[in-house]
């Protein structure tokens, strides 16, 4: 019991500190990312090609005056960024990082937790992170803020349905299992999810796209409009937790696209791969290389996060609102409709 209880602290440390991690190189990526499309260098002053970066912006957001106006409703105004990255981080709770490894004859999984209902668990916190920029655009008392608010919150529960409704295709495709883990485990069997369900992962990437407010989605923070939208008043590491729990928003949401539509931390002829090379079920070596591969999915869809920011312009209030209720939730309804009828026709589902 001990050892489990400290493996799984273990894993909780890894997976906190994965996640900080990369969202803090997520930042230095980004820039560098846009400037190759850019045609320019991007920061390269901060230590050996610029890596160093992120440390030196972490650290002018700790060492910066804070400043929480007087007009302003000071519990709610600390609590709306906690709130945002303490659901930023949970998210991760449910995600199988890799194969189970087998120390000492017994098993121990890459999952911090495998709950029989791990998509609603992931559906319901990211529901939740909505109110971390709600509390904080209100509790500003700024009217910029509270119109970033407002926006944040119709954009994602517009999304959220859509998104919904693809996931619940993809879980009738996965026979009706709500475990991450062992909707990842089918698709080492068979094909990926992407075979199946491709206008349901594109409905759930356009959603991504929308939930996580990343362009051209980002109303709520609009510069040109909104000063700064829903943190305008924040400054120090209340604004580092929105900006930096917006970065693990996309880490995580990567890596759950990579779980339900690309096989996870499978991959194309994994076990004629691991027998060629002897290795056995449960070997570590075997969670490592499946994480890597999982890994390699999530940085491809970061990038393709990134690239698309620096590629579209931001979108129109109305025209976000068409694409979310006119267009992405009746395709959704379709997909679901398509989804259940084959099912039906394959002998998995009866009425």
């Amino acid at each position: 019991m001990i050892a489990f209880v400290i493996y799984k602290f273990i894993l909780c440390a890894i997976v906190f500190g994965v996640s900080l991690g990369v969202a803090a190189y997520s930042t230095l990526w980004e820039r560098k990312f846009s400037a190759i499309l850019q045609d320019r260098v991007g920061p390269d002053k901060a230590g050996p090609w610029g890596l160093l970066q992120p440390l030196a912006d972490g650290g002018k957001m700790f060492f910066k005056e804070e400043i929480i106006p007087t007009v302003s409703n000071k519990f709610l105004f600390i609590l709306g960024p906690s709130l945002f990255m303490l659901t930023a981080l949970m998210t991760g709770a449910v995600i199988p990082w890799g194969a189970d490894l087998v120390i000492g004859g017994k098993t121990y999984s890459a999952q911090i937790t495998d709950i029989n209902i791990g998509v609603l668990y992931l559906l319901g916190v990211v529901s939740v992170g909505v109110y971390g920029v709600m509390i904080g655009g209100w509790a500003s008392n700024n009217k910029y803020a509270l119109l970033g608010a407002i926006r944040a919150s119709s954009q994602m529960i517009s999304y959220e349905i859509a998104m919904g409704i693809s996931v619940i295709a993809l879980v009738v495709t996965a026979g009706g299992t709500l475990s991450l883990r062992e909707i990842v485990q089918q698709q080492d069997a068979g094909f990926a999810n992407i075979v199946y369900q491709p206008l349901g992962f594109l409905i759930f990437f356009i959603c991504a796209l929308a939930e996580t407010n990343r362009a051209p989605f980002d109303l709520p923070e609009c510069e040109s409009e909104l000063v700064g939208g829903y943190h305008t008043e924040y400054s120090s590491m209340k604004l580092g937790l929105f900006l930096f729990a917006e970065y693990i928003n996309m880490f995580i949401s990567s890596a759950i696209m990579a779980a339900f539509y690309f096989g996870g931390y499978n991959f194309p002829f994994a076990a004629e791969f691991y027998n060629a090379i002897g290795l056995e079920a449960g070997s570590i070596w075997i969670t490592l290389i499946g994480f890597g591969a999982f890994f390699t999915k999530i940085v491809i869809f970061i990038c393709v996060f990134m690239w698309i920011r620096w590629t579209l312009p931001r979108f129109r209030y109305d025209q976000l609102m068409d694409l979310g209720w006119r267009i992405l939730i009746p395709l959704s309804l379709l997909n679901l409709a398509i989804t259940v009828g084959v099912e039906y026709l394959r002998g998995n589902i009866n009425f």
